[in-house]
């Protein structure tokens, strides 16, 4: 993916979709091996029938001679010394040589075709992009922590396409989309940035940003763009959650204390503090995950469940499964359960079991 190294970059939006390229000094190299192809393909041509050619210095047309007149024909430069004067001779520059011609040529300004077909190719392709996204994520900072809730979002079936990621780093921005991602090259915190990344059509918008203040004016000004798409954040300090809550997040994680209360729990439990990070880790063993209750499950108390359930979502409200609440379940319950890798293989393929 091309690297940009322009500074304007950063208030003048990019986007870079996920595409496959061929390496410059490759293409270079094809083109002037055609080109050597063409031009003794014409010596050949030439040389094969020099006696219907006359050359102007001495009569005869040598293999040096050759090699001239083909130089100066295809290249349409034609000083006239060297010139068929027979039938057969003036036949192959009819249907041979002046062919080649015009294919030489275009293998001269073939760099320059090129490059306007990649540009009308890339701007159609982006213009396609932006009508057809909808519902997507947009992923605000691709650093860590970005990366991180990335494979976590593939590890539950997000595609790679549903995708995008914003970033004033065009390096990193590149590697996202070598990674099958598009990618917005400007900073998150404009607007116009925020529009390129169609962050108005979105349905999720995760603001992974390094630092606590940037967080909260990604989050004002994806609020302000989008009224609708759920907002998850992430600050380094607990004290700028409230902030990130009143600026229209959903929910708020704080990295750095999470960090902290985990160490602390392994320090005393280890085998606890291995678990959780199973959890956090989808795929790998144990995960959480949250599900619409079943009807069979309807009246039904949580011991008929056949994954444990830690908590239950009713009418927007967390209740853990100790709660006199969870007693009966009802109709419009989201459950919270723990599955082994085991159980959720099981359940994408029923023939396996």
């Amino acid at each position: 993916m091309p690297i940009v190294n322009d500074p304007e970059a950063v208030r003048r939006p990019l986007v870079l979709l996920p595409t496959a390229r061929t390496a410059p000094l490759r293409a270079v190299a094809k083109r002037v091996v055609l080109a050597l192809v063409l031009l003794l393909a014409v010596v050949a041509a030439v040389y094969a029938d020099r006696g219907g050619y006359r050359d102007g210095a001495d009569g005869t047309v040598s293999l040096l001679d050759a090699f001239y007149y083909a130089s100066v024909t295809i290249s349409t430069t034609g000083y006239g010394d060297i010139t068929p004067v027979g039938d057969a001779a003036r036949l192959v520059n009819i249907v041979f040589i002046t062919p080649v011609r015009v294919l030489f040529l275009i293998v001269l300004v073939g760099t320059t075709l090129e490059v306007l077909a990649e540009r009308t190719r890339d701007d159609w392709r982006k213009a396609r992009w932006r009508t057809r996204v909808r519902d997507h994520i947009v992923v605000a900072g691709y650093g860590t922590k970005g990366r991180s809730a990335i494979k976590t979002l593939l590890s539950t079936g997000v595609s790679r396409e549903s995708i995008v990621v914003v970033d004033p780093d065009p390096r990193v921005v590149a590697e996202a989309a070598e990674a099958g991602f598009a990618g917005v090259v400007g900073d998150a915190t404009r607007s116009s940035v925020l529009r390129q990344a169609a962050v108005h059509r979105a349905r999720e918008v995760v603001v992974a940003s390094a630092r606590d203040d940037t967080a909260v004016l990604v989050t004002l000004t994806a609020r302000q763009l989008n009224p609708h798409a759920g907002i998850q954040a992430s600050v380094r300090e607990s004290e700028n959650v409230p902030l990130l809550r009143q600026s229209g997040a959903d929910h708020v994680v704080t990295s750095s204390e999470s960090a902290g209360r985990l160490l602390g729990v392994t320090t005393s439990q280890p085998n606890v503090g291995q678990v959780i990070e199973d959890l956090l880790d989808q795929g790998s063993g144990l995960d959480l995950a949250e599900r619409d209750i079943r009807p069979e499950e309807v009246g039904g108390s949580l011991a008929a469940v056949p994954e444990p359930v830690l908590a239950v979502v009713r009418n927007g409200l967390l209740l853990p499964f100790d709660h006199a609440g969870c007693g009966m379940l009802m109709a419009g319950d989201r459950l919270i359960v723990v599955r082994s890798k085991r159980q959720a293989e099981a359940s994408a393929d029923p023939a396996a079991t």
